[in-house]
């Protein structure tokens, strides 16, 4: 008998300017702000059905990994756009596209990928399957 996973819920990120990291994320990627419920518990970012905790370095919310490193993340978001708009909304926000748009194979087969920083040096990619 094993598991059978159907998605990934959420992952944590680990940032140092908790307010920089929510403006950049609902402004650059559209993401949703999600306060912690009850005030306790990380601050989150959501995207349709997951999102991204965001713990502050020195404040993570226990249980933790074993080392959170600022600017260590490195992730896939997945869009319906093309490739052209996501790279002029970047560009429109003043965000440095580092590499892209490049063909690269994700979970679903091939896809277009640009990737980017955020501010605390983390690479996102955003994608769209052909």
């Amino acid at each position: 008998m094993s598991i059978v996973i159907d998605r990934i819920d959420h992952f944590v990120l680990t940032v140092r300017d908790l307010e920089a990291s929510l403006r950049f994320y609902e402004r650059v990627l559209g993401a949703r702000i999600v306060p912690p419920p009850g005030g306790r518990g990380p601050t989150a970012v959501a995207f349709g059905r997951q999102k991204i905790n965001l713990h502050v370095t020195g404040k993570e919310f226990e249980p933790k990994a074993t080392h959170p490193t600022v600017g260590a993340g490195d992730f896939c978001l997945i869009t319906e756009q093309p490739v052209e708009s996501v790279v002029a909304h970047l560009k429109a926000c003043g965000v440095a596209i580092e590499v892209g748009p490049v063909p690269r194979f994700g979970a679903l087969g091939k896809m277009t990928s640009v990737y980017f920083r955020d501010p605390d040096g983390n690479l996102v990619e955003v994608a769209t399957y052909e």
